[in-house]
Formats: structure tokens, sequence, C-alpha cells
């Protein structure tokens, strides 16, 4: 079985030699074009030396690369030697597979989810998978676990988060592996030439294939094209994205990640559910060593459900534990819960949460925009389909439709209230369009 990246008979030279121009390339931030213009070489030459193809590079060849990539006379002795003998002392440990992210906090609650990704990755069954749902629910704390289990299962996992993504993790390693992530994620989105297809490592360690992660990509910008090209030259490669929206693409698998188990406290015991143990793990940070009695988990159970269970809501209501206790906070949310969704240690991040789900909100078409708004007027429990078609007038078939387009964006969430399928629209959301529609009054 082979990597899908080189085949297995390329011979060692070959590989030495496009993993170290590869090195060199990314080093000094070129472009396969770019090299392609300085050394006089061809695209498609610098691509099949990088991914181990030529097999006998003309020793004119190797001099005009070398001139391209402004080698000095040690590392051009080196190129040289690779191309003449396929020396790999030094070469290999230039595509030593690179350590994912590392989380700053513990995953809770999403252990079902995780396994999904991961197999389905893992096996190959899907090349392509969406994380989407609301900011702050999460996705990106799941995705940081599927690439530690994908990377000890002896797959590659190349990591690139979106300029500007809040990162709340440490780096994973870095080298020419790490670059080459942020290659790929050029050139998916559209960046350079269509011909500057990012060369895959010829060697790359391992032999299960490579995963490609772009954590808070903008689907919008993303070119299918360019996708089906790199899946197509690249045939061990998968992509596993987080995004507000879905890519919409064929061959696409929408992964939609809903806020944390939280039914009304008398469906469960109060600390059993997952969005009371994460809210507990919020909670012992503030105060290590509380041992919250059964009054406290009946109101953590309480405050879980007022907040639909969403991640970054619990833990910006837990924040303000350092000021309230726990009958307080409860007494606040249930009369406002808007002042306490900012997160009480770094109010940017908080407003920014709410800033976001105003722009997914703003981004529905207008009749998801006017059904949330009329949801928000009519109740503040759970509704159902036919609801939907009582407040919009609309055949089945269309509310059916906008049910899910609101599902997928994640402002509202699915429930297991009663026999039918039945939904809430998120607490953060309420806050959101309740607070917009007081800007609007005044």
């Amino acid at each position: 079985m082979t990597n899908g990246l080189a085949s297995q008979d390329t011979a060692p030279a070959a590989v030495a030699l496009g993993a170290l121009i590869l090195q060199h390339r990314l080093r000094i931030g070129l472009t396969q074009r770019e090299l392609a213009d300085l050394s006089t070489i061809s695209v498609r030459a610098i691509r099949d030396l990088e991914k181990g193809k030529a097999q006998r590079p003309r020793t004119d060849t190797v001099r005009l690369i070398a001139d391209g990539l402004r080698l000095g006379p040690r590392a051009r002795a080196a190129l040289e030697e690779a191309a003449q003998r396929g020396h790999r002392g030094g070469v290999r440990a230039a595509v030593e597979r690179p350590a994912p992210p590392v989380p700053l906090h513990p995953l809770i609650g999403r252990e079902a989810e995780c396994a999904a990704v991961v197999e389905e990755l893992r096996s190959g069954a899907e090349r392509l998978v969406t994380v989407v749902g609301l900011s702050g629910v999460g996705k990106t704390r799941l995705v940081l676990e599927a690439a530690a289990r994908l990377h000890d299962a002896g797959l590659t996992v190349l990591w690139h988060s979106a300029p500007g993504e809040a990162a709340d993790f440490l780096p994973g390693g870095q080298g020419p592996l790490s670059a080459l992530a942020a290659d790929c994620a050029s050139f998916l989105r559209g960046e350079g030439r269509a011909d500057d297809l990012p060369g895959g490592p010829a060697g790359l360690p391992g032999d299960r294939g490579v995963v490609l992660v772009l954590d808070g990509a903008d689907t919008g910008v993303l070119d299918f094209h360019r996708l089906g090209r790199l899946l197509r030259e690249l045939p061990g490669m998968r992509l596993l994205v987080t995004a507000d929206e879905p890519w919409n693409v064929p061959g696409e698998r929408l992964f939609l990640l809903s806020p944390l188990d939280a039914p009304a406290p008398s469906a469960a015991a109060p600390a059993g559910t997952a969005a009371s143990r994460f809210f507990l793990d919020q909670l012992r940070r503030l105060r290590p060593g509380i041992v919250p009695d059964e009054r406290a988990l009946a109101d953590v159970a309480w405050i879980c459900h007022r907040l639909d269970g969403h991640p970054m809501s619990l833990a910006a209501a837990a924040s303000w534990l350092a000021v309230y206790d726990l009958p307080a906070l409860r007494s606040l949310l249930e009369s406002d819960p808007s002042p306490l969704l900012a997160h009480l240690a770094d109010g940017p991040a908080g407003s920014r949460l709410q800033a976001r789900v105003a722009r997914t909100v703003a981004a529905l078409p207008a009749p998801c925009r006017d059904l949330l708004a009329e949801l928000c007027r009519d109740r503040d429990g759970a509704f159902l389909l036919e609801d939907v078609v009582r407040l919009t007038g609309r055949p089945l078939p269309e509310c059916g439709r906008m049910l899910r387009d609101l599902l997928v964006s994640g402002v509202i969430r699915s429930v297991t209230e009663g026999t039918l399928p039945s939904f809430r629209v998120l607490c953060v959301v309420r806050a959101v369009l309740g607070a917009a529609a007081v800007t609007t009054a005044a």
C-alpha cells in the first residue's frame, strides 16, 4: 500500500532529491511557478521532481534549479549529490510527520462525534469532511482531537488555521510539511496559477495517507475545481474543514456539530449530561476544591439547559462565578442572559461570539431571518415543523428546507422533547436578536 503521494517503486534518489527541492522552495517562500520562472525549468518538470517522478534529472536541470533557489555552495553540493547518488542522510528528517497542534483543554462529551470523523477519514470512506456549526460550539476542539487520533493511527496531519483565528491550542511541529499545508490552503483559495499544484513530497512518512486540516476556512472563497485536481493528483489526501457554512460541493460529507447534550433538568441526573460536565469543568478552574451539593448540581443543570449546551456560552456564564454564586447566576440568566454572554476574563472573546452569531444570522436568506424572528417572538420553548408551516404559511417541503438551513447554520438545535422531532432557537441567538431589536427601536 502506498501513501498516495509517491509510488512504491520511486527510486530512493528521486525521493531524496524531490524532498530536498521542496524543502528549499518552501523555506524561501516560492511557488512552483515562481521557481519555474527563476530557473527556466517548466512547472511540470519541477512538479515531477518534487514528487519523485523524475528518475534521472539532467545535470543542467539540477544546476538551473539550484540557481533558481539561490543555493549557497554547501546546499548546492548537497542537491547535486542527492541527484547523482541518492544519498538520503539528513533529507529524510525533513519530511518526518509533524505533530498536530496540542489542545489546551480536555474534550468533553464528543466521543461519538470524534469517533465518526476519525473512522471516516482513517478508512478513506470520506475524502472531504466539513464540520459546521454556530461559532463557539467546539468545531476546532473536536477537530484537534480527531487530528491527534489520526496522527496516532499513522496518518500525516497537515494543519492550517485561517488568518485571524483565535488559536486555543499550542502549535504543532514545524517544517517543510507545515509549509506545505499553507501552500495547499493558498492553492484552494485560488491564489497563484491553477497549474501551480502544491507538490506532495515524495517519500512522505507513513503509508496510510495525509489529512489536510483547514481550520476556520471561508468556504465561499474555496475553488472546487482546484479541490478536484488536488484530490486527483494526490489520491492519498483527505480534507477536514471547519467552517461556518458548508462548501456545498459534490463529495462533501457535511458534519453538523450541535451544542452539547443539555435536556431539561427533570429528564436526566443533574450532573450526568455532557453540558453539565463541561460547566463543572469550567467551575473547577475557578474554584479547584469545590464539591457541588445536590442544590448546586440542580442549578448547573438548569443553567446548561437555559444556554442550550452551547460551550462558549457556558464558558462565558461560568466565568461570572468569580463574582456571583450559582443561585444569583441562575437568577440573572433567567431574567436577561445577554450581559453574561461576554466572558468576564476577556470581554473581547465574548463580544466576538455575539458579533459572529450576528453575522451568521445576517447571512441567512431573508425568509429564514423572518422565521427566526417569529420563532423568538412566538415562544421560548421547543417548536415543531408544523409551527413553521403555521408561522410562514408556506408549503411543507419549503418549510422543511428552511428548517434545514437553520439547523446547518447552527442557530437552532434539535431536542428530544416529546415523540415528534422538535427544535429550539439557541439562547445566544435570542440574545443577539433581542439586542438588535432594542437597537432598531432606539
